[in-house]
């Protein structure tokens, strides 16, 4: 009871004694957040860098592969033009549509949804042309399928 009746009397002197041992009783919460907020800002500043990396890489492949099918098609349509009876009409048609392929390719927009769907059509296109010209045409960027005899690497 006495002590109550001290405390209460002392109230004024308890929230110093409260402001000074404050510190010390949130000693562990204030290191937590400082830990925190230090972690964080490392980590925002190591994800921003290792996303440009991987950005730099990825955008690096997608252009690789452009300019693989680019070249590819800039090729056929000189020996087009040079001898077109040694290719048919179907043939003339995917390589103009993959042409057309490439050229809507959205290079300057990387998260637009059109992406992924023109990369895939540009790859069956490919394939379907090499096979039909029996040609056997492989982007490095990819596994090597199993030799043959009509195999070119470049």
């Amino acid at each position: 009871m006495e002590y109550a009746m001290l405390i209460s009397q002392l109230g004024g002197c308890m929230d110093i004694r409260d402001d000074i041992f404050g510190g010390s009783l949130n000693l562990e919460d204030t290191h937590l957040k400082e830990g925190f907020q230090e972690g964080y800002e490392a980590g925002f500043a190591s994800g921003k860098d290792d996303g440009r990396e991987v950005g730099l890489k990825t955008g690096f492949i997608t252009g690789e592969e452009l300019g693989f099918y680019r070249g590819c098609i800039d090729v056929w349509k000189s020996a087009i033009r040079v001898e077109p009876s040694r290719f048919s009409a179907r043939v003339q048609k995917n390589i103009k549509e993959m042409d057309e392929l490439v050229s809507r390719y959205p290079i300057l927009e990387p998260e637009n949804e059109s992406v992924t769907d023109i990369m895939g059509s540009l790859r069956l296109k490919f394939r379907a042309i090499c096979a039909t010209l029996n040609v056997k045409l492989e982007y490095n960027g990819y596994p090597k399928a199993t030799s043959g005899p009509n195999e070119i690497q470049f």
